[in-house]
């Protein structure tokens, strides 16, 4: 599963019309951001959007906030190469992870009023462990911000014939512009925006393509004949079986579920911040909580405009894929390029802009937000004003952009990038969330515990990979060795955390009221406004409704 350069045959003939569409994108991200700039007022209002959105601005700008290049470029890739088993990464990968977190983890983040995920690792576990979490989140971020820019910049390249570097810089001087102007509420309006441009360009694309192939039994039809696509490329569990793995992620079911469906799943909705600062911008806990219940209704759809487009490029261009004419990476645009005529296809070249500057908007926001909050102000100046916080965290937002820039050529010397975020989860976002998970439901687990457990938990799988470099033959893929990597960092966190635990000194009853569950109570309608109480904004509703929704989805496609 590669993101590669993509290939200079996908180059577009855009028009003056397409290029006004550009133009007129380009200048909304920017009034958007003169817009929110004037209700900045304080660091709270820049970081956090004041805790005043409503639920269906939070719960798009949620589920846009992770349609980056990396997602686009890199499932339509995925989509092509091993076809259906991509849908494992939203079905069992993203919805479920999304429900847990409205449902159960977002009540203890909302109550306890932390202005960021580290905070709460502060507040349940302490300073050490709060300090290794912030800076190991930093550095995650602004790697991944140079991903998602390197991912945009070898396709904007292909497609437009700009260098990579006017790709990058270009993209980054507007993300800069409008987070520095508006901060989070700029990104979030603009996420939100974002989210249905996507939408516009990619929609007619599958349309078309689907109607070209003859529909699902055409293109059914039509990848069974293709030369160099995998007979398993219709089955999303075929060839999983445990001790007879042929399906091309390289896993069983039970690494697949675990690792995938479970550690990495649940790792990155639920603990990482570039994600949930969404939920904490809404502006109660009801709105907190639906934020993820209502982003995760398109999330279920969004593989019928990613993986479809990838599949039906499969279908049609499997030859020029497999004697390497064409890369899995120019799988949309190849097909934009193909199929969409001037006018249309300017809005699927702004829609592609559009999740590109998403991505990279989402990670710069976070890494902003973290890096006053939880370093600036906790360790390094603490007490000063407001309007302190409110100036370094544009300054911050500078630098971020500026190292994420140079990140986006470390990325490039990876071949395989998409392998290469995944392998950052596993080493980061997975023993999070077993830290997490443990400390909200066992009061017992000690603020020693929470330190080591998190460090083990880093270590172990960085083990696992350095070997498998050493050693390919030790797993099937490389995407298999983070799934099995994630399921060993979760293990070896819960050990190492329970021994600790066993020998340390936990904190208080008092201390942990409202951090564990069952240590006090979270009235989770303390702030309801009028409406919260409709039967349609019920969380356990929508979320037992998205959860539904996923397995009828999934029971079609096996």
């Amino acid at each position: 599963m590669t993101l590669e350069a993509a290939s200079e045959g996908v180059r577009l003939d855009l028009q003056v019309v397409d290029y006004l569409m550009l133009f007129i994108y380009f200048a909304t991200v920017l009034a958007i951001g003169l817009i929110a700039r004037r209700s900045v007022k304080t660091s709270m209002d820049f970081f956090l959007s004041g805790r005043s959105m409503p639920a269906w601005i939070t719960g798009l700008a949620f589920v846009s906030a992770n349609l980056g290049a990396t997602e686009i470029l890199g499932m339509a890739a995925n989509g092509a190469e091993i076809g259906m088993s991509t849908m494992h990464y939203y079905l069992i990968g993203a919805v479920p992870a999304m429900v847990f977190l409205g449902l159960v983890m977002m009540p203890f983040y909302y109550s306890s009023k932390v202005r960021s995920v580290p905070e709460f690792m502060l507040r349940r576990f302490g300073r050490p462990a709060h300090l290794v979490n912030s800076l190991a989140f930093a550095v995650s971020n602004v790697l991944i911000a140079g991903i998602n820019l390197y991912a945009m910049a070898i396709v904007i390249e292909a497609m437009l014939g700009w260098s990579q570097w006017m790709a990058i810089i270009v993209s980054a001087v507007f993300v800069l512009a409008y987070i520095t102007l508006g901060g989070l509420s700029s990104a979030i309006y603009n996420e939100v925006l974002q989210f249905f441009v996507i939408i516009a360009g990619l929609v007619p694309l599958t349309i078309v393509g689907l109607h070209r192939v003859g529909g699902w039994d055409g293109l059914t039809t039509a990848i069974a004949n293709t030369e160099g696509v995998s007979s398993l490329h219709m089955n999303a569990w075929q060839g999983t079986g445990i001790g007879d793995v042929t399906n091309p992620i390289g896993a069983n079911w039970l690494a697949i579920v675990l690792g995938l469906g479970f550690v990495l799943s649940f790792g990155y909705w639920t603990t990482n911040f570039t994600e949930v600062q969404r939920a904490f911008s809404a502006k109660n806990m009801s709105a907190a909580r639906r934020t993820p219940l209502i982003g995760a209704f398109p999330k279920i759809f969004i593989p019928l405009i990613v993986v479809v487009p990838g599949m039906i490029a499969a279908a049609t261009l499997g030859n020029q894929f497999a004697d390497g004419t064409l890369t899995y990476n120019d799988a949309i645009p190849k097909l934009i390029q193909m199929y969409l005529p001037s006018g249309v296809l300017g809005v699927a070249v702004t829609g592609l802009m559009a999740s590109f500057m998403a991505g990279m908007a989402a990670n710069v926001s976070s890494f902003n937000t973290v890096f006053t909050y939880d370093i600036w102000q906790e360790y390094i100046k603490p007490k000063m004003s407001d309007a302190y916080y409110l100036a370094t965290g544009r300054w911050i937002t500078v630098i971020g952009v500026v190292i994420g820039v140079f990140t986006a050529f470390l990325a490039a010397q990876f071949g395989n990038i998409m392998t290469y975020m995944q392998t950052l989860f596993s080493f980061f976002n997975a023993p999070l969330f077993a830290v997490f998970i443990l400390g909200l439901l066992w009061k017992r687990m000690t603020p020693a515990a929470g330190l080591w457990g998190y460090i083990a938990g880093i270590v172990a799988p960085t083990i696992v990979w350095i070997a498998y470099l050493n050693n390919p033959s030790l797993f099937e893929t490389a995407t298999a060795e983070t799934l099995y990597g994630a399921i060993i960092s979760f293990v070896t966190v819960i050990v190492v955390a329970v021994l600790v635990s066993l020998v340390t000194k936990p904190k208080t009853d008092d201390e942990l009221t409202g951090l564990v569950y069952g240590v006090g109570a979270i009235d989770v309608t303390s702030d309801a406004v009028v409406g919260d109480s409709a039967w349609y904004r019920s969380p356990a509703l929508l979320g037992t409704v998205a959860l539904a929704l996923c397995v009828v989805f999934y029971l079609m496609i096996i």
